[in-house]
């Protein structure tokens, strides 16, 4: 197939990229910058010019490709209105631009989803309903897509899709530890955390491209771990005392870093592997922090 994907250069879609090409795909992707296009054509991959704000350049893509997989979000925490605001327009866009012709859709949502009784599972549908809900309802949207001829595919990704050079939510928390002298964690830490390891991450969108349905839900996820041992981890690494505060107390000192960290994000992928063959082979979050995917070792 031949696959737009947005977010092409970034973490999460570097290694999209990387697995697509390496099993005979051809890749278009997303670039705003001339840096994010020479590293696309460097690693093999044709270029679109444009951005989130740029429906032309979202349709352009789509009528040049067999498939379009949406990473990209812009992650604006202290304005997530922004953010949701333009991840919205960017599913109708490319809701309108994909109608009828069948083309498989994969659209990035998370898994930070509240639900009264975790974990969640893919069947565990999503309450983001509308332009001013979470990441602008664009779960729900794309899903909607499906009765309009798209072959719409939702991967909601874990929290933390781990791996050296992440700069996500562990990333902050190891950064706001440095800074504070402690790491923090809410109450007893028995709260769970949902991770992937980047490469995992990876071939679960590949592998949803080329087997799963129209409307399939993949949790992209292989391990739910205590909040707990996150922050011992470390606090062992930095060498910095570990210490329990209150949900309101770490939203207040890390924002919603904080919020989400302080929440129980436990999810099921056990749906998700048996559908599509994908069994998790990376190291752990755990492992990862431990061999210094975050910080040096013994730092």
């Amino acid at each position: 197939m031949r696959i737009f994907v947005t977010g092409a250069s970034g973490w999460i879609g570097s290694h999209v990229v990387a697995e697509l090409l390496a099993h005979g795909h051809q890749v278009i992707g997303l670039a705003r910058s001339d840096a994010s296009a020479e590293r696309l054509r460097a690693a093999g991959a044709a270029v679109v010019r444009g951005d989130l704000d740029e429906p032309a350049s979202l349709q352009h893509g789509a009528d040049a490709a067999d498939a379009v997989v949406h990473l990209a979000n812009k992650h604006d925490f202290a304005h997530p209105e922004v953010s949701n605001a333009a991840e919205r327009a960017a599913t109708q866009a490319f809701g309108d631009a994909l109608a009828g012709t069948g083309k498989p859709f994969l659209l990035a949502s998370g898994l930070a989803i509240p639900t009264a009784t975790p974990p969640l599972t893919e069947g565990t549908p999503s309450p983001a309903h509308g332009p001013d809900s979470m990441r602008g309802g664009s779960e729900n949207l794309a899903l909607d897509f499906v009765d309009r001829g798209v072959r719409t595919i939702v991967a909601r990704f874990a929290p933390t899709v781990h791996g050296r050079h992440d700069h996500g939510f562990v990333a902050a928390l190891v950064a706001a530890a440095r800074a504070s002298g402690e790491v923090l964690v809410a109450g007893d830490g028995s709260a769970r955390w949902t991770a992937v390891h980047v490469d995992d991450a990876a071939a679960a969108v590949r592998l949803g491209l080329e087997r799963a349905e129209a409307g399939t839900i993949l949790h992209v996820t292989a391990e739910s771990v205590r909040t707990g041992d996150i922050a011992a981890a470390i606090g062992a690494g930095l060498r910095l005392p570990v210490t329990a505060t209150t949900p309101d107390v770490l939203a207040e000192r890390l924002g919603f870093i904080g919020r989400v960290f302080a929440s129980d994000t436990s999810a099921s992928s056990v749906r998700t592997r048996e559908l599509m063959g994908w069994t998790p082979t990376g190291p752990t979050l755990l492992e990862d922090i431990a061999a210094g995917a975050y910080f040096p070792v013994g730092s």
